[in-house]
């Protein structure tokens, strides 16, 4: 995430942070005054960097279940390989939920390349023989 921001486009104010990045899960707090983003109680350049993003453009990975055509079982559960932006986590699922998908299926396997053109694939989490 760039430096260079346009600090008026962001929340004003403070907001506390914990870092997942690594097991110190370190309480940052990020603050937003106009003219810098003050960052203060991180431990590790990482953690400073899972701050700012999380405050200027916070991503998940998301998890669901997709439906399935001639399948083991009539559903599969499904995520992300990459996170994607936080705000569109419903819209996504939604989407998701209107998708079937045809067995037989290997775990990884990408079910939907390139989900909105976001640079993030729907990838299987499980194997899904079809059914005898």
């Amino acid at each position: 995430m760039s430096k260079d921001i346009d600090l008026s486009e962001l929340p004003k104010g403070k907001k506390v942070i914990r870092c997942i990045i690594c097991p110190t899960g370190c309480e940052i707090t990020v603050e937003n005054t106009s003219d810098e983003l003050k960052i203060t109680g991180y431990t590790c350049r990482k953690g400073e960097e899972y701050a700012r993003e999380e405050f200027i453009a916070p991503k998940r990975i998301i998890t669901a279940t997709m439906r399935v055509e001639d399948g083991f079982l009539p559903i599969i559960p499904v995520r992300t390989d990459k996170p994607v932006p936080k705000e569109l986590i419903f819209e996504l699922i939604k989407e998701l939920s209107c998708v079937t998908v045809k067995a037989p299926i290997k775990a990884e396997d990408v079910l939907i390349e390139n989900i909105r053109n976001l640079g993030a694939n729907v990838i299987a989490s499980r194997d899904m023989p079809v059914k005898a």
